[in-house]
């Protein structure tokens, strides 16, 4: 994930995913940074998240999503594999 410097907090970005429907707990950490803008890595938790919605609120703060690492569904969790 890259967002601007400029604009929102990764704290403000925080609260306004939490407070989304189905959106239980996110975590964001920063893993690099430039002069305009910084990597992001962000886990969003709970059950029957909108993706959509998360997506749009990120767009809306100027973040370009660059790839969707895991996600779990159904009526029971997998474990994941760990992958070399």
């Amino acid at each position: 994930m890259l967002k601007p410097i400029k604009g929102s907090s990764i704290i403000d970005l925080a609260s306004k995913l939490t407070s989304l429907d189905g959106v239980d707990g996110v975590n964001i950490m920063v893993t690099d940074m430039d002069v305009e803008t910084m990597g992001l890595s962000i886990v969003v938790e709970g059950e029957n998240i909108d993706f959509y919605e998360v997506k749009k609120t990120l767009e809306e703060e100027g973040c370009a999503i660059h790839s969707i690492d895991e996600v779990a569904g159904g009526k029971r969790l997998i474990e994941g594999r760990k992958v070399k």
